[in-house]
Order: structure tokens, then C-alpha cells, then sequence
């Protein structure tokens, strides 16, 4: 969610920033931002329904090899199980016991989580990410959108250069804080990103604007 937001900032920060510095249609802007919005939560979400569904497709393939070699042999992947047990450091013995319990318990769960790092009963859900990632992009882009429809046309690239450094500033601590990270180089690292993306924008805008004006 936190880099779904970071990419409607910045693409649509971008965006509008960049049509702002050809015209100061406030219409104009707010057509191109709107499409630029819309275009860009369906892409996200549009690419994170696929990736997500591929990767649950490849989950459910090895899930059924695998029900397919508890059934064929199940002594065979019993030892298989006391094996991945034993080389993470249980002694041979303890191994076999523990592969053995929760062979009862659940064959499948047991060999997935094991063996390929799957939860059988918590696949990836490719709806879920489509609409989380639509949600948030929608929402960080909504921010330099409200912020470059400034009624004052001398504010309108300043504001909402100043209103999207905030939000990336924002951003970046919250991943750094949901992944343990350094708070200060992931705030800098986005923050420059944004910089980079509004000044390449404005610039084309600026230079592309007054070639068709004239």
C-alpha cells in the first residue's frame, strides 16, 4: 500500500507538474491529472491482478505435484520431511519424530511449508492486490492532483512541489519503519526520486509547451 501511494505521487506529481509548466489551464491540468490517475491505478492494479494470479498459479501447480508424491510415496517424502529437519539442525531421531506428528497432523501443510514455503490454506489472493493497489494509488495521486488545481497560477507548481515532497517524506519514513530500515536513507532515496521525476517533467513541459505555442 505505502509503495502503491509513493508511485500515484510521483507519476501523477510528474504529470501534472509537467503540463502546469506548458499552460495554465487549470482545466487542461486537471483533465491530463484525472486521466493520469485513472490510467495509472487501473495499470497497477491491471499488473497486480496478473502478477498475483500467475504466482498463485504456480502455487497450486507444485501443491498438487506435491499431493500427487504424498500419495505415490508417502514413506518416501516421510524421510524427505525428517531430512529438511535434520540439515536445519535437529538431531536424526527428533527429526523423524517431528516430521512424523505433523505428517498426522496435516501431510500437505506439513511438506508445503517445508519444502516450498507455502501455506495451503493461505494462497496469495490476486483480487485482493488488484484493489489494494488500485486504493492506494488512487489515493497518493489524488494528493499533487487537489494540490495543482491552486487557484493562484504562481503557486500552482511550487505548492505542489512542496505538498508531494511532504507526502514522499511521509512515504518513506512509514516503509522504513514497517521494514525495520534506516529511517533518514529511505526518506532521502524517495524524496530524490521525486525531485528527479518533477524537475525531468517540468522541463519537458517547459520546452515542449513553448515549441507547439510557438
Amino acid at each position: 500500500g505505502v509503495l502503491g501511494a509513493n508511485d500515484g505521487i510521483v507519476s501523477t506529481a510528474g504529470l501534472v507538474i509537467g503540463v502546469a509548466a506548458a499552460t495554465t489551464n487549470r482545466g487542461a491540468i486537471f483533465t491530463a491529472g484525472l486521466a493520469g490517475l485513472a490510467a495509472g491505478a487501473m495499470s497497477m492494479a491491471v499488473g497486480e491482478y496478473v502478477s498475483v494470479s500467475t504466482q498463485r498459479d504456480t502455487e497450486k501447480a507444485l501443491l498438487a505435484k506435491e499431493r500427487q508424491e504424498l500419495r505415490d510415496d508417502p514413506a518416501a517424502e516421510l524421510a524427505e520431511l525428517a531430512e529438511i529437519y535434520a540439515a536445519k539442525g535437529l538431531d536424526e531421531g527428533l527429526a523423524r519424530e517431528v516430521a512424523e506428528a505433523l505428517t498426522r497432523q496435516d501431510p500437505l501443510a506439513a511438506h508445503a511449508e517445508a519444502e516450498l514455503g507455502i501455506d495451503p490454506h493461505e494462497l496469495t489472493n490476486p483480487w485482493q492486490a488488484a484493489v489494494a493497489s488500485f486504493v492506494s494509488f488512487t489515493l497518493g495521486a489524488l494528493l499533487p492532483l487537489i494540490a495543482v488545481l491552486n487557484p493562484s497560477a504562481s503557486w500552482r507548481i511550487p505548492g505542489t512541489v512542496i505538498v508531494v515532497l511532504l507526502a514522499l517524506a511521509l512515504t518513506g519514513y512509514v516503509s522504513a519503519r514497517l521494514g525495520g530500515a534506516v529511517i533518514g536513507r529511505a526518506v532521502a532515496r524517495v524524496v530524490a526520486g521525486g525531485i528527479a521525476a518533477m524537475a525531468v517533467t517540468y522541463l519537458i513541459g517547459r520546452l515542449f509547451g513553448t515549441a507547439v505555442g510557438a
